[in-house]
């Protein structure tokens, strides 16, 4: 196996030879998995595009829609416009409403493409004149180019929602009325305030305990509108305790990237489906794992998809709402883009050391497709941060 000189906390510079045996490429249908389950899909930038790189997003198409192809091979749908994508963090309404349309076309394309798509306020500018009606012709905005374009929502959380409302009821209000109004069933998602900041006190409550409550009715009243919700609070007993709360009808996908094996796998009063930025990065292993879970080979599901956790984990850590470097990457790591370059310059967002260990651990999960690739593509990185 290859091997190469990687920094250590401590600044020493050690060699490391590689372990990990790739899981192999394989297809799959959605149909051979027991669980849905969603990858939220990164965009590639275009780094040869003449544009300023903090102010306005150069996105390379053609690869950002040849990898939701390789998701749906391998059986996994497609969360588009999420904030894996940078939606609102570099990627503005303006250019998620080109990748929506143009993803949707792919899908299109298949018979087989699972696909749903974020609709928030993103294009709303929070601030203390925003109100609640306001609010609701944002998402009322968002939803229809969605349904428009012949798509699902993915109802996102708002930022511009957190300031403009009082009290709990204006929540219940925002909720009700665009739910009120959808072609078919939405996936909700609570993203909590550890992958954005803004987001803290949601559903006007000041603890998730509280806003659970909250969320809950909202769902109760209208079930039939809901398909499921999507929760990431990176907490398991949170999650378990909302799930076995949830109408019948409701899905539980989850949305913590910290303890998604078990989550999926379920327990003896209910699983979770699945809605997962890491899901972008580990797709093989993610795809092998369910299609074992299908077969009843628990073991095998585990064998899989245990060694990514603690991976998921580092790319997770705090401040997790830096995620997205982690996750483009491990794609430049793999082939899937020629470049390490992302929309917003957020390249920079994660340090050298950091980079290191989401080496060793892709390595040891065996999410590094090429190991020889791998190899060169970091040393690429090393010599640039003066490790040679």
């Amino acid at each position: 196996m290859p091997e190469l000189l990687l920094p250590n906390p401590d600044r020493s510079i050690t060699a490391y030879r590689l372990t990990g045996t790739p899981i192999p490429f394989q297809k799959y249908a959605a149909s051979d998995f027991p669980r849905i389950a969603y990858a939220a899909a990164h965009v590639v930038a275009d780094p040869l595009a003449s544009h300023d790189p903090w102010l306005t997003p150069a996105i390379d198409w053609d690869t950002t829609l040849k990898f939701r192809h390789r998701l749906w091979d391998l059986g996994l749908g497609v969360a588009e416009a999420m904030d894996t994508a940078q939606r609102g963090m570099g990627l503005a309404w303006t250019e998620a409403q080109e990748l929506i349309r143009r993803a949707q076309a792919e899908a299109r394309t298949r018979t087989d493409a699972l696909i749903a798509y974020g609709a928030g306020t993103d294009h709303l500018a929070a601030g203390p004149d925003v109100g609640i009606d306001d609010v609701i012709r944002a998402y009322e905005e968002q939803v229809g180019f969605v349904e428009g374009q012949g798509g699902r929502v993915i109802l996102m959380a708002s930022r511009a929602l957190v300031l403009a409302a009082g009290s709990p009821d204006d929540y219940a209000r925002v909720y009700g009325r665009i739910l009120g109004q959808v072609k078919q069933p939405v996936i909700l998602h609570w993203l909590g305030e550890m992958f954005d900041p803004a987001l803290a006190g949601y559903w006007g409550r000041a603890t998730h305990d509280e806003a659970m409550e909250v969320c809950l009715d909202v769902i109760a009243a209208h079930a039939d509108k809901v398909d499921g919700i999507k929760i990431s609070l990176l907490s398991k007993d949170k999650e378990i305790a909302m799930r076995r709360r949830l109408p019948a009808s409701v899905r539980m996908y989850t949305g913590d990237d910290f303890n998604y094996a078990e989550l999926i796998a379920g327990d003896a009063e209910g699983h979770s489906d699945a809605l997962l930025g890491i899901f972008d990065a580990i797709a093989p292993a993610a795809s092998a794992a369910l299609a074992a879970l299908g077969r009843g080979s628990d073991n095998e599901f585990f064998e899989l998809l245990e060694p990514t956790v603690p991976l998921s984990r580092h790319i997770f850590s705090a401040p997790t709402r830096f995620y997205k470097t982690g996750v483009v990457f491990l794609a430049y790591l793999n082939g899937l883009q020629d470049h390490f370059a992302m929309v917003g310059g957020q390249q920079s967002a994660r340090s050298l050391q950091h980079l290191a260990e989401l080496f060793r651990l892709a390595d040891k999960a065996r999410v590094l497709a090429d190991p020889g690739l791998a190899v060169e593509r970091m040393k690429r990185v090393l010599a640039v941060n003066g490790v040679v």
